[in-house]
C-alpha cells in the first residue's frame, strides 16, 4: 500500500519534490495551492543559478549548490523529453564584473579551490572583457570572474513542466485551493483543513508554501519567514547586446542582466527588507537597478522597458536558509521553505533531502 503525501505549495520547490517523488510508486502524491503555479516567488524570480562561482566551498551549503547544478544538467533535458515542452536556459555561464576595489585574492583562491573540485572558473583581465563583451562600458577596468558551467533558467517554464511530468506521472494537483491549517494528533497521520473540503488525511506533510509557512507551521514550530521584496524589469531592445552568439548572464554589483530571447534581458532584482514592519516597493531601489545596468552595458538606454514587476522572497529570522526540517509531535509534517534568493538553485537538492527524511 502506498504513502499518501500533501504538498502544500506549487512554486519550484514544491513543483521539484513533487516531480523527484513521483519516480517511485510507493507514494500517492497530492499538492495543493492557493493560486496557480509559479505565481509567487518562483513567478519573480530571474533564474540565475549561480553555484560554481558562489563563495561558498564547503559544508552544506556548498553541497546543496554543487549538487543541485550537478542535476539540471539531466533534469532539464529529461523534462522536455518527457513534456515535449521547451524550457528556455541559458547554458553561457555567468560574468561577474569586479571594480578595482575588489579582493583579487578572494577571487584567486576560489578559482583554486573549484580547480581542485574539479570545477571550472576563469579570471578576465580589462582586455579580455572587452574582447569577449563588447556591450560592456569601455570605461570599465576592472576584471571579471567568468563562471561557463553556471547557468540560468526560465522559473515559470520550468515549474510548469515539472508539474506537466508529475501529472503524467499520476499526481493529482489542486490549484486555487487554501490549506487553513495542518494537525498532527495521530502519530500515523497528519490531517490538512481547507475552507470548502473535509478534511484530508495523509500520511506525510511537506510544506513548501515560502511565507505562507509561517503560519500554517505555527501551532508546531516557531519558523519565522521574512518577506524581502524584488524589483526587476524587462528591457527589448533592437539588437542583441555584443555577441549575438555569446550571451552570458552579467552581474555588476549585485544585480544581474539576463538575455531571455528576442532581443529582451531581465534587469534585477532590488533588495528591500521591510520598513517599520511594511514592505513596500522604493523606487530609489529601482532606479539605482537601472544605472547599475545601464552603466554596466550602456546600450540598455537605448531598449524599452516592456515590463516592470515584483515579489517577495521568503527569508528565515533567526536561521540560516533554507528551512529543510521535520516538525510536529509526530515528525510527519516537513518543510521545505525559506530559500531567499536561491529556491530556484537549490530546489533539486531540496527535494533529495526530503525523500531521504522519508525513508527515514
Amino acid at each position: 500500500m502506498s504513502n499518501s503525501i500533501s504538498i502544500i505549495g506549487c512554486g519550484i520547490v514544491g513543483a521539484t519534490i513533487a516531480y523527484e517523488l513521483s519516480c517511485s510508486n510507493e507514494y500517492t502524491i497530492d499538492v495543493y495551492d492557493r493560486q496557480q503555479p509559479a505565481q509567487a516567488a518562483t513567478g519573480a524570480a530571474l533564474g540565475v543559478l549561480m553555484g560554481i562561482i558562489s563563495q561558498k566551498v564547503k559544508g552544506r551549503a556548498w553541497n546543496l549548490r554543487k549538487e543541485s547544478i550537478l542535476r539540471y544538467r539531466s533534469l532539464i533535458p529529461e523534462l522536455e523529453r518527457v513534456t515535449g515542452l521547451k524550457i528556455s536556459h541559458n547554458c553561457q555561464g555567468i560574468v561577474k564584473l569586479l571594480s578595482p576595489e575588489e579582493d583579487l585574492a578572494k577571487w584567486e583562491q576560489l578559482i583554486t579551490t573549484r580547480k581542485q573540485q574539479e570545477w571550472q572558473l576563469e579570471l578576465w583581465q580589462a582586455s579580455q572583457i572587452a574582447a569577449q563583451l563588447p556591450q560592456i562600458n569601455p570605461d570599465f577596468w576592472g576584471t571579471a570572474v567568468y563562471s561557463p558551467q553556471d547557468l540560468q533558467v526560465d522559473p515559470v517554464a520550468l515549474t510548469n513542466a515539472l508539474v506537466m511530468a508529475a501529472k503524467m506521472r499520476g499526481v493529482n494537483f489542486h490549484f486555487d485551493r487554501s490549506i487553513e491549517s495542518i494537525t498532527a494528533d495521530s502519530p500515523d497521520s497528519c490531517d490538512i483543513f481547507t475552507p470548502d473540503l473535509p478534511n484530508v488525511a495523509s500520511d506525510w506533510v511537506i510544506v513548501t508554501a515560502g511565507l505562507g509557512s509561517t503560519s500554517l507551521l505555527s501551532p508546531h514550530a516557531p519558523i519565522e519567514i521574512q518577506p524581502v521584496l524584488g524589483q526587476a524589469i524587462q528591457i527589448r531592445l533592437a539588437q542583441p547586446l555584443g555577441d549575438a552568439d555569446f550571451q552570458p548572464v552579467i552581474i555588476k554589483d549585485d544585480v544581474n542582466i539576463v538575455p531571455c530571447g528576442a532581443n529582451e534581458y531581465w534587469v534585477g532584482a532590488t533588495v528591500e527588507f521591510p520598513v517599520d514592519g511594511l514592505v513596500e516597493a522604493q523606487a530609489e531601489c529601482l532606479e539605482r537597478l537601472e544605472k547599475i545596468a545601464t552603466d554596466a552595458c550602456p546600450d540598455l538606454v537605448k531598449g524599452t522597458i516592456v515590463r516592470t514587476w515584483q515579489g517577495l522572497r521568503p527569508r528565515p529570522n533567526h536561521r540560516p536558509a533554507p528551512v529543510i526540517d521535520r516538525v510536529g509531535s509526530n515528525n510527519r509534517i516537513l518543510v521545505a521553505t525559506g530559500h531567499y534568493r536561491n529556491g530556484i538553485l537549490l530546489a533539486p537538492a531540496s527535494a533529495r533531502i526530503i525523500g531521504e527524511m522519508l525513508l527515514a
